[in-house]
């Protein structure tokens, strides 16, 4: 996947992919895989809850080169929400593909790797950027800043809120109840190597990310296919189905499958089927599925949406 897309969906696929597979198909769940199953929903309630979540992101800026100021005053041209950090915290410049972020007089912030590999590190002045597999956060007090660059070029500045009420007072997702239905087995059919297909965003842009190839099943009676983007061997899928119109998120899903061990075989999950981050939140760029994963039948399984609150 392309960085941009790596960093819509890094905070969901590693975790959920690696789920047990638990038992397939079926017209009762099994006790394990319900447990399973319920661990899994709960993981993905606490990603969108944690620190530095979806829920506490305040903020979202695009910059190209050049100087900017940022804080809390209007008169920065990054400006943060009111009461998060200082009037002027420091300036970023933007040049050469990275940021270069120097506060101002008497500021200090900390770094902070997502992957927590490293220590904290605190820093008067720096360069922010990072990959989308190994995202840092700038750290003072509430707010923590997060330096991404796009395919463009363009620098992507968030700002996160630790004590951000939606973060505070979200009730946790909302599901279809299990069913061992929607767990299906499945035939993967790889492509040639380096294959590419047109994956579009919430704001209109294309980007091109590779495909590892096409998953067969069947549904409630119905054949369906759906192109999979690679993800280091696993795959993630973008799709839309009948449901979006009623009960899912109307742009479309996200899905997980994890690479079978041992010779087993693929296993399609919608029980799995999630939400991506723009339905929680409007600082976040999706991409949408491609008309080739509309499925015309309904999957009413997976993440069901009840409308945003931002």
């Amino acid at each position: 996947m392309t960085a941009r897309l790596a960093l819509c969906a890094c905070s969901l696929v590693a975790v959920f992919a690696a789920a047990s597979p638990g038992v397939v198909a079926g017209t009762t769940a099994d006790t394990a895989y319900l447990d399973e199953l319920q661990t899994w929903r709960d993981r993905a309630t606490a990603s969108l809850k944690r620190e530095r979540g979806w829920l506490s992101i305040v903020s979202r800026d695009e910059l190209t080169a050049g100087t900017y100021r940022i804080g809390t005053a209007a008169d920065n041209e990054v400006v943060l929400p009111k009461g998060l950090g200082p009037a002027h915290l420091g300036t970023i410049v933007v040049g050469g593909g990275k940021a270069r972020f120097t506060l101002a007089p008497g500021q200090k912030m900390t770094m902070v790797a997502s992957d927590k590999t490293t220590a904290p590190d605190e820093f008067t002045a720096r360069d922010m950027v990072a990959g989308a597999t190994r995202l840092e956060w700038a750290t003072q007090g509430r707010l923590s800043l997060q330096f991404v660059k796009r395919e463009d070029g363009k620098i992507v500045v968030r700002a996160a809120d630790r004590d951000s009420p939606r973060r505070k007072t979200f009730a946790g997702r909302s599901w279809y109840e299990p069913d061992t239905a929607y767990k299906v087995p499945a035939k993967f059919i790889p492509v040639a190597n380096g294959t590419t297909i047109p994956i579009a965003n919430v704001r209109g842009e294309i980007s091109y990310e590779k495909v590892a190839g096409t998953v067969e099943f069947t549904v409630n009676g119905k054949k369906m296919t759906l192109d999979a983007l690679d993800d280091d061997g696993d795959l993630f899928i973008i799709f839309r189905d009948g449901t979006s119109e009623a009960t899912t998120y109307p742009p479309g899903r996200f899905l997980a499958v994890a690479k079978p061990k041992d010779g087993a075989s693929w296993v399609v999950d919608f029980n799995k089927a999630y939400n991506p981050p723009c339905a929680f939140s409007a600082f976040t760029t999706c991409p949408l599925p491609p008309p080739q994963n509309w499925l015309k039948g309904d999957v009413a399984a997976g993440e069901k949406y009840a409308g945003r609150k931002s």
